[in-house]
């Protein structure tokens, strides 16, 4: 009996480094996989034909030879599902859809002006219901749904602290569950984001990767050795409740001074409406780039401060924890051209001479939808985790 479940392993095991391979090098070859894994070709093939019944792999045309008949070349069927992916802002919800290779097929980003759990949670829903109406006929429908929050996440899934949300100990993940009887996997906004700029961003070959989400507030995603790190407790990462000021302004963590209050959208908001004698909640990001590029120097100015102040945050980033690159995403990179060069600045006079010297600091080609094509690579992750060595066994 023992015998039988080691062989039912085997051929999953075996199964899911076919299918990994076929993904990562596709279009590629039986013989070229059976090259590559070490697995015989007797066993490659019948895995693949495994595999092109369950519509996860199809056959394409002839590849090239090296002598002899020309090898039938195999592709990862990217459109046999698709995935959801969420990035639940403090003033947004932008939502995606994606096939299984984590291409963007849909988007839509909506206002979120009421925080309110109950309401939220119902634009959260009418979000992904657009997304699944979205979605073109596969053969495995919706695989799962991904969502970034920002704060505080357990390994459950449940929200423990969202500061800027005004929320504690929230169950997102149920609700969703319920509602569309889907696998839902949630987690911290800044670590799906970070995620998302490894699977899909420009510099996906940096091993040491710090992602920084500066948007209404600033999470921070670390990369060490190709993996996320999470920290003792899985709470790493929440850089933007650093003191960068000893006895500065309040925070609603409950700390003073910390990095957010400075170099955030929120910060920014808040020094725009005194200086333009306004309330904050009466602007937004998007207008005042707009005055920007009217040549607004009040506001451009505003923006050299805000990148002052990344720019701190970043140089302690660089001194802690030595990293290949810096990737700076979210709201804030709309400001890139008035706030670069102070950051850059303040980031050289601060860091220390040899953590400095090789480090790349880099703006997110992603810009805004790092966490949410992060958030779909989680629930493309979770499906192929629990289905992909498994589909039609038999």
């Amino acid at each position: 009996m023992k015998i039988t479940g080691d062989l039912h392993l085997m051929k999953k095991l075996n199964k899911s480094i076919i299918l990994e391979t076929i993904i990562a090098e596709s279009p590629v070859s039986r013989a070229a996989i059976s090259e590559k894994t070490g697995l015989n070709k007797a066993t490659v093939s019948n895995l693949v034909t495994e595999l092109i019944e369950s519509q996860l792999v199809y056959e394409t045309g002839p590849g090239a030879s090296s002598g002899g008949r020309k090898p039938v070349m195999l592709l990862f069927n990217n459109e046999a599902g698709y995935a959801i992916g969420v990035d639940l802002g403090v003033n947004y919800i932008l939502t995606m859809l994606t096939d299984l290779k984590g291409q963007i097929v849909k988007e839509r980003r909506v206002p979120l002006t009421d925080l309110q759990y109950e309401q939220t949670l119902q634009q959260l829903i009418e979000a992904i219901r657009w997304a699944i109406s979205s979605a073109p006929d596969s053969p495995y429908g919706i695989v799962g749904i991904g969502i970034g929050v920002p704060g505080l996440v357990d390994p459950n899934g449940l929200i423990l602290s969202a500061p800027n949300l005004k929320w504690r100990k929230v169950d997102i993940k149920s609700a969703i569950e319920q509602e569309f009887e889907l696998p839902v996997t949630i987690d911290n906004e800044a670590n799906v984001g970070a995620l998302g700029e490894k699977s899909y961003g420009e510099y996906q070959t940096a091993r040491d990767m710090i992602y920084v989400s500066a948007g209404i507030g600033i999470g921070v995603g670390i990369v060490v050795n190709n993996t996320l790190y999470r920290g003792f407790s899985g709470f790493s990462g929440e850089m933007g409740h650093m003191t960068i000021h000893m006895d500065g302004l309040p925070c609603s963590c409950g700390n003073r001074g910390c990095w957010e209050l400075y170099a955030s959208e929120n910060a920014l908001l808040s020094r725009a409406a005194a200086y333009l004698q306004e309330q904050s909640q009466e602007l937004s990001l998007d207008a005042l780039v707009s005055l920007a590029e009217r040549g607004d120097e009040g506001i451009i100015q505003l923006f050299r401060e805000v990148g002052y102040y990344l720019g701190i945050g970043i140089a302690n980033v660089i001194n802690t924890f030595n990293p290949e690159l810096v990737v700076i995403g979210n709201r804030l990179s709309l400001i890139k051209p008035w706030m670069e060069a102070s950051m850059l600045e303040c980031v050289e006079q601060r860091s220390l001479q040899y953590h400095h010297r090789r480090v790349q600091i880099v703006f997110s080609k992603l810009a805004m939808k790092s966490a949410a094509v992060g958030a779909a690579e989680l629930a493309i992750k979770a499906f192929f985790a629990q289905t992909k060595a498994s589909v039609e066994e038999g």
